[in-house]
């Protein structure tokens, strides 16, 4: 019986699929116990045809793939939950790799939390062409949102949730709150966000708590193709329009505006502890993301 279906959405990059379907079949659960659904949104490159030889390469694991034509990573990720048969959902992403236990540690975490709904893990960067001397916490969260909690289960404290790359919920969650809303979410190549945030806000108030699993990991894969100015730049910004997106949706763009207000003397008062150089990239994503959620809709 198939206790948990694992949900990758991709667009357009094969060989990272690939990758995170490598570390998808090192499972260590047994293979009857869960599936994988891997959803095309509208890959132009060779995702099918590497996907299908991949596949029957590991025909004695449930590995399917499934095509959803409105473009967008919510769209993706909504079709596979809806394409999914477990009771229990977990989604990453096609540009990481999961540890061996991932699978086993979410099933043992909800059989042994039966109250349990929501969970996430931990999210550990990975950097093939090395860390960058400017990056530091704040900025390496936007790009790479690193997330440990320790070794022990955990309730997520207020100020954090679980990652995109790295979440798990029982289904009936779905059926009481909905899934990822469309209007927010990558589409394509433009990088703003949202759906995460906005998914597990309305959990929290319906009362659902969320959980840390520590035994749940998952190495976010960095490309150098991250880590430049202009991609910095264009994800600060989309940063912002997604916080903007998000707070008029809830009534709050006032709010929002104060907190990031906030967030300024936070960022003056720290970049001066910095070195010059990371502190030049902190007040970077500061006003980046500033102009994405002062801009016009």
């Amino acid at each position: 019986m198939i206790r948990l279906s694992l949900i990758i959405a991709t667009y357009n990059r094969a060989g990272q699929m690939l990758r995170a379907l490598e570390s998808v079949v090192a499972q260590d659960a047994p293979a009857g116990e869960w599936e994988c659904v891997v959803v095309n949104n509208n890959s132009t490159d060779d995702t099918e045809a590497r996907f299908a030889e991949f596949a029957a390469r590991h025909a004695e694991f449930n590995l399917r793939m499934v095509t959803e034509r409105n473009q967008g990573l919510s769209h993706a990720r909504n079709r596979g939950i809806a394409e999914s048969t477990g009771e229990l959902i977990a989604v990453i992403d096609d540009d990481e790799r999961i540890n061996a236990g991932f699978v086993r540690a979410y099933i043992a975490f909800f059989d042994a939390w039966p109250g349990a709904e929501a969970a996430g893990g931990k999210i550990i960067p990975e950097y093939p062409s090395g860390r960058p001397d400017w990056l530091s916490p704040l900025t390496e969260r936007p790009i790479a949102n690193p997330l440990d909690l320790g070794d022990a289960v955990c309730e997520f404290p207020a100020s954090r949730i679980p990652g995109g790359g790295n979440m798990a919920i029982r289904r009936r969650i779905v059926e009481r709150f909905g899934a990822f809303d469309v209007t927010l979410g990558r589409v394509g190549g433009k990088l703003v966000g949202g759906e995460e945030s906005d998914f597990f806000e309305r959990l929290r108030a319906g009362g659902i708590r969320l959980w840390y699993v520590p035994g749940a990991v998952m190495w976010h894969i960095i490309p150098s193709s991250k880590l430049t100015s202009d991609y910095f730049r264009r994800l600060s910004y989309h940063v912002g329009e997604s916080q903007r997106q998000r707070a008029k949706m809830h009534g709050r763009y006032a709010k929002a505006l104060l907190v990031e207000a906030g967030k300024w003397c936070a960022s003056l008062l720290l970049a001066c502890t910095l070195t010059p150089r990371r502190s030049l990239w902190l007040l970077r994503m500061r006003w980046g993301i500033t102009r994405g959620l002062l801009a016009r809709d």
